[in-house]
């Protein structure tokens, strides 16, 4: 491909962001690069700047470095020291070799001298994205060389998150059970999981999941003598979905739980075991119960150190590193480059009110890698009152949502009650219930 075509495309594919406090060099660059860039926005402080850097994603600084309050080198140290490695170009017209050290020690890709042609600025974008793409492109060759599978860890910046991850910490060594809430897609069993790793329990991490199975299939899977409480020992037991756990074995699994031994029907003292229970649920098992009901006891016994997920919407920036995160992972086993998203994409993903959580992020990331951009039809199912395009409509009724919702997901696995059980996060049982009131009768298939 031709260079300057290259670099013509880079461009109209970037966000850029101009700082400096002078007015005649902000117009300047506004004019020359607004009708080239994806995004051209400007900036008079390093206030104004991280103003715009909070609201929009940006792929290159233009900054200068004697700025009002905070200078253009103590702000892009504060950047880089929080692990944000947007590329920057230093503008300045005090230039001396102590400065100059001083902006590549703070993370600085170029450095530009006042007053430029705008050809030496176009000079200077391009070999600052090129490096960018290259670097880009080794770390992926990297990536497949080593063949790094990394384990998913919990990624997030957001406080909520950060409020999360030091509750599990402060958890994990104890052995008291974990009970972990939090909408379907959230992440749950990843949570379940980090609990475990960081615990100092040696055996192993098992799991049920207590929509997917009738009751004398989990009966059996818990509590025979091969089972996964006895196969778990010194290790977890993470069971999915409790709420689903059959009422009949609820006084099973507080047995478990305030006495460390395995019921037995023979003998009730049971065999002595030393297993950790994590689960989870979607619902909020304590809200609905009923005062002296048999699933009192056992729910308020896990719920004695409530882990709340927060939905995907409500962690802000998370959403950005994410999606980054999802794109660095899954062109590894895809084995493709990855894809650079416009600042129009960025600002979709931004916006999207995410039912799916991250489950359905990470899901948008790989059919994006697929497909070589952001999907047309990853956003149909807005339906707030700013979205004019397909989903519900607003006039609907909640049940009407619920049904729609729930026949698509039906449709998307040939009408398997129980995979679609799991991708809705209820019982096989609850969604029979639920076609029958539709329909007169479950149907069989």
């Amino acid at each position: 491909m031709d260079d300057e075509l290259q670099f013509n495309q880079m461009l109209r594919a970037s966000a850029v962001l101009v700082v400096d406090d002078e007015p005649g060099m902000r117009n300047f660059l506004k004019k020359a690069l607004e009708n080239r860039c994806a995004l051209l926005e400007v900036a008079s402080s390093v206030e104004e700047a991280e103003a715009l850097r909070l609201r929009y994603h940006f792929d290159l600084l233009l900054v200068d470095i004697r700025l009002p309050g905070l200078s253009g080198l103590d702000w892009l140290s504060m950047l880089r020291a929080r692990g944000i490695r947007t590329p920057v170009i230093y503008m300045t017209a005090y230039a001396d070799l102590e400065m100059a050290i001083g902006a590549i020690r703070s993370g600085a890709d170029d450095f530009i001298m006042k007053p430029f042609r705008i050809e030496q600025m176009y000079l200077s974008i391009r070999r600052t994205l090129t490096r960018g793409q290259i670097s880009q492109d080794n770390s992926l060759l990297r990536l497949q060389l080593s063949q790094i599978r990394q384990d998913e860890g919990i990624v997030g910046e957001s406080k909520v998150m950060q409020d999360m991850v030091a509750l599990i910490q402060k958890l994990a060594p104890t052995h008291a059970p974990v009970m972990i809430y939090g909408d379907t897609g959230t992440g749950k069993s990843l949570v379940a999981r980090s609990v475990h790793n960081l615990s100092r329990r040696t055996g192993a991490f098992l799991s049920v999941d207590c929509c997917s199975c009738d009751e004398s299939t989990i009966e059996d899977e818990l509590f025979s003598d091969e089972g996964l409480l006895v196969h778990a020992d010194k290790g977890s037991v993470f069971l999915d979905e409790i709420g689903e756990l059959p009422e009949s074995l609820h006084a099973r699994l507080l047995h478990v739980l305030e006495y460390g031994k395995l019921p037995n029907q023979a003998d009730l003292r049971g065999r002595p075991i030393d297993v950790r229970i994590i689960a989870t649920s979607t619902r909020d098992l304590v809200g609905e119960m009923r005062h002296g009901s048999a699933q009192t006891d056992l729910f308020y016994r896990l719920n004695f150190h409530p882990v709340k997920l927060p939905p995907l919407k409500k962690r802000g920036k998370d959403i950005e590193l994410l999606a980054n995160c999802f794109m660095d992972r899954l062109s590894v086993e895809l084995k493709c480059r990855p894809v650079k998203l416009l600042h129009a994409d960025w600002q979709q993903l931004s916006n999207y009110h995410w039912p799916g959580n991250v489950r359905e992020l990470r899901n948008v990331i790989e059919r994006t890698l697929l497909l070589g951009s952001l999907p047309d039809d990853s956003f149909e199912s807005l339906t707030d009152e700013s979205w004019s395009g397909p989903g519900y409509p607003l006039s609907w009724d909640l049940e009407s949502v619920e049904r729609s919702h729930i026949e698509a997901v039906l449709a998307s696995v040939n009408n398997n009650k129980s995979a679609a059980a799991r991708i809705l996060g209820v019982s096989r049982k609850t969604l029979e219930r639920k076609q029958a009131l539709w329909y007169g009768t479950a149907d069989e298939t």
